[in-house]
C-alpha cells in the first residue's frame, strides 16, 4: 500500500524528530528543519505516509490552507515574509510529502519568466498535475503558485535564482551548505526558531486547531 506508513521512511516515525516538532494538529506536524538553510525553516508534513503533495487527499486541504496561514502569519511578526517549496518526488531526500516554508520574502522570479509549467489555484491543480505526470516541483510567493516540470535546468535555475538569493539575504553564507554541514551547525537556528514560534504560539493568534509544543 503506498498511502502505508513504512517502517524505513524518517517522517512516519515522529519520534524521531520530536525534539523539533512546533505542533501537531489531526493530520500534520509543524516541524522545525534539522537541517535548517536558514532560521526559521519550517516543514509541515503530513502525519499519514503521502509520496508527495500531489498525492495528499482533499480531504485534508483545508487544514494544510490554515496551517500555511499560520506559518505566513509567523514569518511576517518574526522574520520576512514567506516562501513554500516542495520538490514533489524530484529531488526529494526523504520520500514523503513535506512543505518547506521559508521566510525569504519576496522571490526574483517574476510570473512571466518561461521556467514554471502551470499557474496552481488550488491543490487540485497540483493532484491533478501528479496524477497525469508524476514527478513536479513547486514554488509559492505572496502572489503566486507555481508548479515546474521536473527538468534538472529549470531545478537548478529555480534553486540559484530564487532559493539561493533567499539564503544569501537571510544570512552570511557565500556558498551553499550541504545538508550534513547545516545539520552540524542548524541546533542554534533551530533553537532560535523554538522560541520565536513559542512567544508567537504565546500570543494566541492560531489558525489551525493545535497542540503546540
Amino acid at each position: 500500500d503506498a498511502e502505508a506508513n513504512t517502517i524505513n521512511c524518517a517522517f512516519c516515525r515522529p519520534d524521531d524528530f520530536a525534539a523539533n516538532i512546533l505542533k501537531e494538529t489531526d493530520a500534520f506536524f509543524v516541524v522545525a528543519d534539522h537541517a535548517p538553510l536558514v532560521e526559521g525553516h519550517i516543514l509541515i508534513i503530513p502525519k499519514r505516509h503521502y509520496a508527495c503533495y500531489g498525492a495528499v487527499h482533499a480531504k485534508m486541504d483545508e487544514e494544510l490552507a490554515s496551517l500555511k496561514q499560520e506559518v505566513r502569519d509567523f514569518f511576517n511578526q518574526y522574520y520576512a515574509p514567506s516562501i513554500f517549496w516542495e520538490h514533489g518526488v524530484f529531488r526529494q531526500t526523504v520520500y514523503h510529502a513535506h512543505l518547506h516554508c521559508f521566510p525569504f520574502g519576496e522571490t526574483t522570479y517574476g510570473i512571466t519568466a518561461p521556467l514554471h509549467t502551470i499557474v496552481v489555484h488550488s491543490q487540485d491543480d497540483v493532484r491533478a498535475w501528479y496524477a497525469a505526470h508524476g514527478h513536479y516541483f513547486y514554488l509559492e510567493d505572496t502572489v503566486k503558485s507555481l508548479l515546474f516540470a521536473p527538468e534538472m535546468d529549470l531545478y537548478v535555475q529555480v534553486i540559484k535564482d530564487v532559493l539561493w538569493h533567499g539564503v544569501s539575504s537571510r544570512s552570511h553564507q557565500t556558498q551553499w551548505r550541504s545538508q550534513q554541514q547545516r545539520q552540524e551547525e542548524g541546533a542554534p537556528l533551530i533553537a532560535a526558531t523554538r522560541n520565536m514560534w513559542h512567544e508567537y504560539q504565546g500570543k494566541g493568534a492560531t489558525y489551525a486547531d493545535k497542540t503546540s509544543y
